[in-house]
């Protein structure tokens, strides 16, 4: 068994205080979502996705977000993928946002629901063309025999659209997750890191310090 016990370093970059915080935690998430931009760290905008299946095994993956405001976090998939079908039995969700290069983290546990066919037609079409023709050909999560089978039906889907508009997926679409908790985290020396959790209430949000 490899020993990595020896690799750490202190956290130096800054710290978060109460007065630090507003009243609404989308107002904070977006400030630090525009200076991990700023910063110019890769794939800024991507969250790690955890769901659970039947038998409560987690499973995790990293998608992008594309949307947020009050309500919640916006993401797209296909809808026979493994995410989905879990989401399908079990819509409690969590995110984390993994800016290491600012010493950050966020994260969030909440329930996913479906968004509109409206809402999902209206990205799809946003999306490269390429992209669109990719939505079709990929099986999300399904056994495949090799990436020549992929190649050649991206080919195959890439020359049937040549003209025209690429149509939406019955199989695709987007999830908005509904937050119930909030947590920030910034690293602190000596490991004594900032953590603050807003925690949904009826009419508002609480915040509460948490040890590190």
């Amino acid at each position: 068994m490899s020993d990595l016990s020896d690799i750490r370093r202190e956290y130096t970059q800054g710290g978060l205080r109460r007065g630090d915080l507003p009243v609404n935690p989308m107002d904070l998430f977006e400030k630090w979502l525009q200076q991990a931009k700023d910063a110019q760290l890769t794939d800024p905008t991507a969250m790690c996705v955890a769901t659970v299946d039947e038998q409560g095994q987690p499973f995790q993956r990293i998608v992008l977000l594309k949307r947020f405001d009050d309500n919640g976090f916006v993401f797209f998939t296909n809808l026979e993928s493994r995410k989905a079908k879990q989401i399908g039995v079990n819509s409690k969700i969590s995110l984390l946002f993994p800016w290491h290069s600012l010493e950050r983290q966020v994260a969030v546990t909440g329930e996913a629901e479906p968004l509109s066919m409206l809402d999902v037609a209206k990205y799809f079409m946003s999306r490269p063309k390429d992209s669109q023709i990719a939505a079709w050909v990929s099986k999300q999560s399904s056994k495949i025999s090799a990436r020549q089978a992929l190649e050649g039906k991206f080919a195959e889907m890439k020359a049937k659209y040549a003209q025209g508009e690429v149509p939406l997926p019955k199989f695709w679409g987007g999830y908005l997750v509904r937050p119930n908790s909030i947590e920030f985290w910034q690293g602190g020396e000596h490991r004594l890191h900032d953590r603050f959790m807003y925690s949904k209430t009826d009419s508002d949000w609480q915040i509460d310090r948490l040890a590190p």
